[in-house]
């Protein structure tokens, strides 16, 4: 998967998680932005380096998508520096390429396109254009390769681990926590929101025991939730998660 495309998918579920009325990111043709647009540009180093700019249609300006009373173009840009950083960690997961974010400003329109989206409503739609400068560098470094440790791991486990694969135990989602006074638990209702510590956009964490096993992004599966991994502790990692069960 290239950038662009990873970018796409993660921004594609952010936007719809995000934003007020759940608009999708689907495909388009190019076609002239009116004045006012404007855009954003990140600069990734890494296994991956360059720029990737994302120019806004003036009028998404218009609908408060980001809510109420925010002032719309610097949440913009909040948003969109987060869906450049979920699909830097996309990239790694994938397929061992590490980059990063380096920096993220605020940019004019630009003149030429990699990609054409829009970003669908119900009843409206705006243009994104999307001009994708990043390059492949050298290749991924031996440390990102998830496969190696667990591979060099799983001989040391054979012994009587076979006895244990059987054993049924639980497995956790959690999708972030927060310290609360125990006053505010109690003032707790019917209605009221708690905040926890982690972005939509970021993984959840499996838990087995008290001990994380995986990470991955949260789907649908026949109308139930579950978890498409994306990081997995090697196998030693994970036994050491059923230590306190027994």
């Amino acid at each position: 998967m290239s950038f662009m495309d990873c970018w796409i998918e993660v921004a594609g579920a952010l936007f719809s998680q995000a934003l007020a009325g759940e608009p999708e990111l689907v495909e388009s043709f190019p076609r002239p932005l009116e004045a006012g647009s404007f855009g954003f540009a990140a600069t990734l180093d890494g296994d991956i380096r360059g720029r990737f700019s994302i120019t806004l249609d003036a009028a998404v300006l218009d609908a408060p998508l980001l809510g109420e009373g925010q002032e719309q173009k610097a949440a913009w840009g909040e948003v969109l520096q987060e869906a450049c950083a979920a699909a830097c960690r996309k990239m790694l997961a994938a397929s061992g390429i590490h980059c990063r974010v380096t920096a993220f400003e605020s940019c004019g329109p630009e003149s030429q396109v990699s990609r054409a989206l829009q970003l669908r409503s119900r009843d409206r739609a705006w243009v994104i254009l999307v001009r994708d400068e990043t390059r492949q560098g050298a290749a991924p470094r031996a440390r990102d390769a998830a496969p190696e440790p667990a591979a060099a791991s799983s001989p040391a486990l054979s012994s009587g681990v076979e006895l244990l694969l059987d054993v049924e135990l639980e497995a956790t989602l959690r999708f972030g926590c927060r310290e609360m006074p125990l006053g505010e638990i109690l003032d707790l209702g019917p209605g009221d929101v708690v905040q926890l510590d982690r972005h939509v956009s970021d993984p959840v964490d499996l838990i087995v025991g008290d001990k994380i096993v995986a990470r991955g992004d949260v789907v649908l599966v026949n109308g139930n939730f579950g978890l498409r991994v994306s990081e997995v502790a090697v196998p030693r990692k994970r036994l050491e998660s059923i230590r306190c069960l027994f």
